[in-house]
């Protein structure tokens, strides 16, 4: 049966061009999920597009989900629904393609025109060579997988996140690492390369080997993740098989592995400061994910690490 409802707007939250609309009265039934009162809010406000709102309970601050059912999230008519303004949004998958696209077109610039940053030429040595393959084939790789493999639980986030986000790939990995991987030092004539095992072929493909096993073992946790996780939905099992025998989050362990071979050919100082920053990173992600696994599945979860086997 279908009753009203009212949807009151958070303190100083409402979009600014929502004018005095609220609070509002929505025509609603039980069998209304939460999405389908934000797209009512949206039709009657066109810019307040359903991405930007945030509903939850007057009585209660926890967010509701999208898919929930008005009544399985505890609504009942005479309560009322508070509406917060999340702000312009952007997709993430827009998101993380601008993130990885700037070391991708980054690094052929300080790779191919050295003379605009180091005043001279340089003639690179197979180390640089290798290393700049490297690079350039992890992040088609990222972009790839973000365009054909990841499955987003959320389909935005704020648009000011962007600058954040992408300053960690942009200068760290960009910009730092580009500037001190192609510069003379590890040219061909230079001492720090000539006479030492990082002028070794035998060692460079080693390096190069181990890198491409983590970055394929990164690639066959993405694919299974993906595969447990229907198109368009939220829905997570509990992942098993390969690399998840002792972490939750295997992905991230690979990543890292990955970055800590390409510090271990180069000795780049910038390599280094990208994997710390990185790491911790991924290692706050992975509780978080471990936590919510726990919390979700139970008993029923297995006992392992979040990222690093045995130890976190």
């Amino acid at each position: 049966m279908a009753f009203s409802i009212t949807v009151s707007a958070a303190s100083n939250k409402a979009p600014p061009f929502a004018g005095k609309v609220f609070p509002l009265t929505i025509e609603a039934s039980p069998d209304d999920t939460v999405e389908d009162i934000k797209k009512k809010i949206q039709a009657k406000i066109p810019k307040f597009y359903t991405s930007r709102q945030r509903l939850t309970l007057k009585s209660d601050k926890k967010p509701l989900a999208n898919e929930a059912k008005l009544q399985d999230a505890g609504f009942s008519p005479g309560l009322e629904l508070e509406i917060k303004d999340l702000g312009p949004q952007i997709g993430w998958k827009t998101v993380f393609v601008i993130e990885y696209a700037g070391p991708l077109l980054i690094h052929p610039i300080f790779y191919y025109l050295p003379r605009l940053f180091y005043g001279a030429d340089v003639a690179h040595s197979d180390l640089q060579r290798m290393a700049f393959a490297m690079v350039e084939a992890h992040f088609a790789k990222r972009i790839l997988e973000t365009l054909f493999v990841h499955r987003f639980s959320h389909g935005t986030m704020p648009l000011s996140n962007i600058f954040k986000n992408s300053g960690h790939y942009h200068i760290l990995s960009g910009l730092f690492l580009a500037y001190d991987l192609y510069r003379p030092v590890f040219s061909t004539s230079s001492p720090y390369i000539q006479g030492t095992i990082r002028n070794n072929t035998q060692f460079l493909w080693v390096c190069a080997g181990l890198w491409t096993f983590f970055e394929l073992s990164n690639l066959s946790t993405h694919l299974h993740l993906r595969s447990l996780r229907p198109a368009g939905t939220r829905k997570r099992a509990i992942p098993t098989g390969y690399g998840f025998g002792l972490v939750s989050c295997p992905n991230y362990l690979f990543e890292t592995l990955a970055w800590l071979t390409v510090c271990a050919m180069t000795g780049s100082w910038a390599s280094y400061l990208f994997t710390i920053v990185g790491t911790i990173q991924m290692v706050l992600w992975a509780l978080k994910k471990h936590s919510a696994y726990k919390k979700e599945f139970g008993k029923a979860y297995p006992k392992r690490k979040a990222m690093i086997p045995f130890i976190i």
